[in-house]
């Protein structure tokens, strides 16, 4: 398979080429490049070749993945002969950090994204973020939170929408936005600081070995990854004198961990608004953005032009990528797409999962935990 690069790409006319992309669903639900076409690699050589054989046969084949490895090994046999197959260097990634290293964008962007937090996007972002501090005493006087920053769009979010609500001045706290750098290649950790300076965060980056850690892993690597990530994060936040640490899960991460709870764990949990961590002495984890939906942070994104990589882990493009919290986006894909195809019949199904394990009535409750003491109704029986 032939490469092109990003620059070389830029120089064809558009009507010279196609893109097809053949990333998984939910990485391309994050977001495409202009006028791909979806393609999965697993649907077979007969519906492949269907595909391609629909394509004008003047135009050439451009294939592009999520860094460039899984189309750079792709076997052209698999393909009709008698057209030109290219591997798009660096893939999606490099796609999206050609379109940061735009310097003169730099200022409009941020200016942007600041204002729409004040005005377009007040209501959806603003509001319910300082509904969640006030409702869950999230920020409180003296508070020194460390801002966890993956560089995905929910954390870059999260990072502007705590230095807005400082700028009101009604409660004295610090912030520090920490970025942990658990091994990313050169240009994914150059990605995110770009994001940070096009968005006027001052971040502090300290480094770990975490994927070299889980490379060797075969069992739920994406699981230990983001256990050993979250103890890196408390250590360094208490280290820099932090008593709280903000993580970046919204409304949409909690529904989908409720339900996933009951399908695939035989259990009634919740993703909590706050929690004492059970392994650092004094430290808090909080997650102001409980009250947000995804798909406002998405249209804020879209809106300000603003470009994120959804996972640059070792494992990315070879398997399915992990979630904040560790599980696989394939469960939590399926997930979604349960949610919404029941929404189809009840327009408040997502609200009346939120506020299922609000309103739990322990009198009907076979039996449950506390304290990590389990109770059975029979006790009181």
């Amino acid at each position: 398979m032939k490469e092109i690069t990003i620059s070389e790409l830029s120089q064809l006319q558009d009507d010279s080429y196609v893109l097809i992309d053949v990333r998984d669903e939910d990485h391309r639900a994050y977001g495409m490049m202009e006028n791909a076409i979806a393609l999965d690699l697993d649907a077979g050589e007969e519906t492949i070749g269907v595909l391609i054989c629909e394509l004008p046969v003047e135009k050439k084949v451009v294939f592009y993945c999520e860094i460039g490895k899984r189309t750079g090994e792709l076997d052209e046999l698999i393909f009709p002969a008698g057209r030109e197959y290219y591997s798009l260097a660096g893939g999606y990634a490099g796609y999206i950090r050609s379109l940061v290293a735009n310097e003169d964008r730099r200022a409009e962007t941020r200016q942007k994204a600041e204002e729409s937090i004040r005005k377009r996007f007040h209501k959806q972002l603003f509001t319910p973020f300082a509904k969640a501090c006030k409702t869950y005493r999230l920020i409180e006087e003296g508070d020194r939170i460390a801002v966890c920053i993956s560089g995905g769009k929910d954390s870059m979010l999260m990072a502007k929408l705590f230095q807005e609500i400082k700028k009101h001045g009604k409660c004295d706290f610090d912030l520090i936005f920490l970025v942990m750098d658990p091994g990313y290649n050169r240009e994914n950790r150059a990605l995110i600081e770009s994001n940070a300076e096009t968005l006027g965060i001052p971040v502090t980056i300290f480094e770990s070995t975490i994927f070299d850690a889980v490379d060797t892993i075969e069992k739920s690597p994406c699981y230990i990854c983001a256990r050993m990530r979250r103890g890196y994060l408390y250590s360094k936040a208490k280290e820099l004198g932090c008593n709280k640490i903000a993580l970046g899960h919204h409304y949409d991460d909690v529904i989908e961990t409720i339900l996933m709870g009951m399908l695939h764990g035989a259990q009634i949990q919740t993703m909590m608004p706050k929690l004492h961590s059970t392994n650092f002495e004094g430290m808090e984890l909080i997650r102001p953005l409980y009250l947000i939906r995804e798909s406002d942070i998405c249209a804020w994104r879209d809106y300000c032009g603003l470009h994120f990589l959804q996972c640059a882990c070792h494992f990315t493009d070879t398997c399915s990528t992990c979630h904040e919290d560790g599980t696989t986006s394939s469960k939590r894909l399926e997930t979604k797409k349960l949610i919404a195809m029941l929404k189809k019949d009840n327009p408040y199904i997502e609200s009346n999962i939120f506020n299922s394990v609000q309103n739990v009535n322990v009198d009907t409750v076979i039996a449950y935990k506390k304290h990590g003491i389990r109770h059975h109704f029979l006790e009181e029986y």
